[in-house]
């Protein structure tokens, strides 16, 4: 794992907006756990919410990851943690677009880009 992998997906760190490698992928495939490979979500629920990472509508399956609450910098979030290892991905907010409006914001360091 290169630095910023490694401190996102083991220290829950972020990385900076606009800068990870698959925040603007438009490709069919899936995006994979960094850590154990896990496959996470498709590119069919990938969305362009303007934050500069990654953004999802949901899962391939809700049993692949784990939402865990996340009360650090003073805020209340729900952190998103791959459930198969623990690794952590990014955060999940209730302002996504339909059909779930939700918005699984998922740092690029902690995903590997399957095309297919």
């Amino acid at each position: 794992m290169t630095p910023i992998q490694y401190d996102v997906c083991i220290n829950k760190g972020t990385e900076r907006p606009f800068t990870g490698e698959t925040w603007n992928n438009h490709e069919p495939g899936v995006y994979a756990c960094r850590v154990c490979g896990q496959e996470l979500f498709g590119s069919v629920t990938k969305f362009d919410s303007g934050t500069g990472w990654p953004s999802f509508w949901s899962p391939i399956d809700k049993d692949r990851v784990k939402e865990v609450p996340d009360h650090s910098l003073f805020m209340r979030r729900i952190e998103v943690e791959c459930a198969n290892c623990g690794s952590h991905l990014g955060h999940v907010f209730d302002d996504g677009p339909e059909p779930t409006r939700l918005r699984y914001c998922i740092n690029s360091a902690s995903l590997k880009f399957n095309a297919r």
